[in-house]
């Protein structure tokens, strides 16, 4: 007896796979194709860049072995829009000549479809803002295997690393299981600069695309220690936007003695309903240190001892002025940062999106491009997590993750799929889509 699917696993018109890969692919036909004359258009080798991401095959090899059987070639016409998929080595030297930059206006749709269709209502925090976690991260090294966006590491006995990093913002919150990245910013070798890239820079270009991009979004920053600076902080406020970031007493010695000597220091302390004591001390209006003693921030130590004995301790400064009323929110909020570790990096890199293997390097901007196509990838499958009730359900009954993108690719390599409801359903409910398509021509 076949079960009637219930309305209420209908896909949403944006918020779900087909809206969002097709948003996808017109973003990337508006990039200018400089291959004229080229079998294969730049669109169709952006989106089967995105296909091996969003399908999580472990290397272009495997997908390169797939893309002419008919069935395939069938299905990511269907689902992707792809007329035609190029093999793993002329797709390589296509995306080789794509500047990252020309990427970032599909992470900006997506964001804006997502506040458009209300896909981020429960993100909201301390009075209407949204949490911006930003932290950066490595995926490729190598000794031998480099290009001339690598940056270089000179050890003292001559070897030298060649490395790429990205900087990366996900609007996070503290009880949402999902995570939305922006446009990541690459930490690479720049044009005309003899020194290498880091955060601290690549932090100035995200956060000026940032505000560009979104002028009027309402946003908190949180980051680690390192962002604790006078240059940062002055560049946060710049743009009109709040901060929560991590202090080190190694790091901010001259901070630290003034909240330890000066009068005017609060603390707040309650047990919670688990036994869990929560220790506060804040000062608003403290200096950050003696070499900018104009900008002040506010400081607030917390510290939490559990019935186990477990106890953990953190600093923060912000601009956020601390009441006895946002002691947790603001505590909270700060904590959350880790979701960009543990709810981005850590899913990237063990969730079946291979986030350390190298698919291509290149020689100018190939293992850059691969990064921020598994990163749109993520950020697809996130929307899907948070807004598709039929997706939702596919997952559930999987039971993990990894098992559900085994199936996803396995439905993809075996069945003709005319359209992502007919996947997620065969998932969902266990219903098989139709039979396998076999070539017996031969």
């Amino acid at each position: 007896m076949i079960i009637i699917i219930m309305p209420k696993y209908a896909f949403r018109r944006y918020l779900s796979a087909p809206g969002l890969i097709k948003e996808v692919r017109a973003c990337f036909e508006r990039i200018e194709d400089n291959g004229n004359g080229k079998v294969f258009s730049l669109s169709d080798c952006l989106m089967s860049g995105f296909a091996v991401f969003s399908l999580k095959y472990p290397s272009l090899l495997q997908f390169d072995q797939g893309r002419e059987d008919d069935l395939v070639r069938a299905n990511l016409k269907s689902l992707y829009g792809i007329d035609r998929a190029p093999s793993d080595t002329y797709l390589r030297e296509r995306l080789d000549n794509v500047s990252p930059e020309l990427l970032r206006r599909s992470f900006r749709r997506i964001l804006h479809l997502l506040q458009r269709g209300k896909g981020l209502e429960g993100f909201e925090y301390l009075d209407g803002y949204y949490l911006l976690s930003i932290d950066g991260t490595g995926y490729f090294s190598s000794s031998q295997v480099h290009c001339e966006q690598c940056c270089q590491k000179h050890h003292r006995d001559g070897r030298v690393t060649y490395y790429h990093q990205m900087l990366s913002a996900v609007l996070v919150h503290p009880d949402q299981a999902e995570v939305f990245p922006l446009a990541p910013e690459p930490i690479m070798q720049q044009d005309g600069y003899s020194k290498n890239d880091c955060e601290r820079t690549a932090a100035v270009r995200l956060l000026n695309a940032l505000r560009r991009e979104h002028p009027h979004m309402k946003l908190i920053v949180i980051e680690d220690g390192l962002a604790s600076n006078a240059p940062h902080i002055r560049l946060l406020q710049k743009l009109n936007l709040h901060f929560i970031l991590g202090a080190k007493q190694t790091d901010h010695q001259f901070l630290f003695d003034w909240v330890n000597t000066v009068q005017g220091v609060k603390t707040d302390e309650f047990i919670d309903g688990n036994g869990i004591r929560h220790s506060f001390r804040y000062l608003n209006g403290a200096p950050l240190n003696d070499a900018n003693f104009e900008l002040e921030v506010n400081f607030l130590e917390y510290r939490e001892y559990h019935p186990s004995g477990e106890t953990q301790h953190f600093y923060w400064v912000t601009d956020i002025t601390i009441t006895p009323e946002n002691l947790m929110q603001l505590m909270r909020a700060g904590r959350a940062r880790w979701k960009i570790e543990n709810e981005t990096f850590n899913t990237l890199k063990t969730q079946g999106y291979h986030f350390e293997h190298n698919f291509g390097h290149g020689y100018r901007y190939l293992s850059t491009v691969f990064a921020c196509l598994m990163m749109l990838a993520f950020l697809v499958d996130q929307v899907q997590q948070h807004c598709c009730l039929l997706l939702q359900r596919a997952k559930q009954n999987a039971k993990r993750n990894k098992y559900f993108w085994e199936k996803v690719r396995g439905l993809f390599l075996h069945y003709l799929l005319p359209d992502w409801e007919t996947l997620y359903k065969s998932i969902a409910f266990g219903i098989k889509p139709t039979v396998p398509v076999f070539n017996d021509s031969s």
